[in-house]
C-alpha cells in the first residue's frame, strides 16, 4: 500500500500519521491492500483555482476526487486508485457549522473522496446516493472503532 500525502495548507495543524491510518482502514475495508492513493490537503484558493480548471465550477469545494482507474490513463498502474484533494478550511468551516470535531470531518471527506474513486456517485441517481450513503456509514464507523481502540490504548500504564 502506498498511500503519498501532502499537507500543502498552513492554516490548521492536520495529522498526517492519523490520516494515514484512516486511509489505510478504509483501502482495507475495500479490499484494495496494494492501493495507491494521493492525499493532497489544500486551502480554499488552491482547491476553488482545481474546482474551476478540471471541473469548471466556480469557487471552492470541501473534496474533489481525481479517479485513476476509469478513462484515459486506466491502465496505467492496476493499484493506482488516484487522488484526493480535501479542502481544510472548508472542512473547519463545515465543521464549525456542524458543531462536531475538525478531525471528524476531514474522515468524511475522506471517506467520500475514496468513495468517488471507486466509481460510487451520489449526483445523478438517488439509488446511488443512498448505495453511497450506507458505505460511507460503514467506513466511517471503522475509523471511530479504531479511534477509541487507539485512544483506549494511549491511556494504558504498563506494568514492568
Amino acid at each position: 500500500m502506498d498511500i503519498q500525502i501532502a499537507n500543502r495548507q498552513k492554516r490548521h495543524p492536520i495529522s498526517l500519521r492519523k490520516l494515514r491510518r484512516r486511509t489505510r482502514i478504509i483501502l482495507d475495508a475495500l479490499k484494495s491492500p496494494e492501493g495507491e492513493i494521493s492525499i493532497l490537503l489544500v486551502d480554499d484558493p488552491q482547491i476553488a483555482a482545481m474546482n474551476r480548471r478540471f471541473l469548471g465550477r466556480e469557487g471552492p469545494t470541501n473534496v474533489i476526487a481525481f479517479p485513476m482507474q476509469e478513462g484515459r490513463f486506466s491502465g496505467l498502474s492496476p493499484n493506482l486508485l488516484g487522488d484526493v484533494v480535501i479542502s481544510v478550511d472548508c472542512a473547519h468551516r463545515e465543521a464549525r457549522a456542524a458543531g462536531s470535531a475538525v478531525d471528524e470531518r476531514i474522515a468524511q471527506l475522506l471517506v467520500h473522496g475514496i468513495l468517488h474513486l471507486y466509481g460510487y456517485d451520489h449526483e445523478n441517481d438517488a439509488a446511488d446516493a443512498r448505495r453511497m450513503a450506507a458505505k460511507s456509514r460503514r467506513l466511517l464507523k471503522l475509523i471511530e472503532t479504531d479511534s477509541k481502540h487507539e485512544t483506549r490504548n494511549k491511556f494504558k500504564c504498563s506494568k514492568r
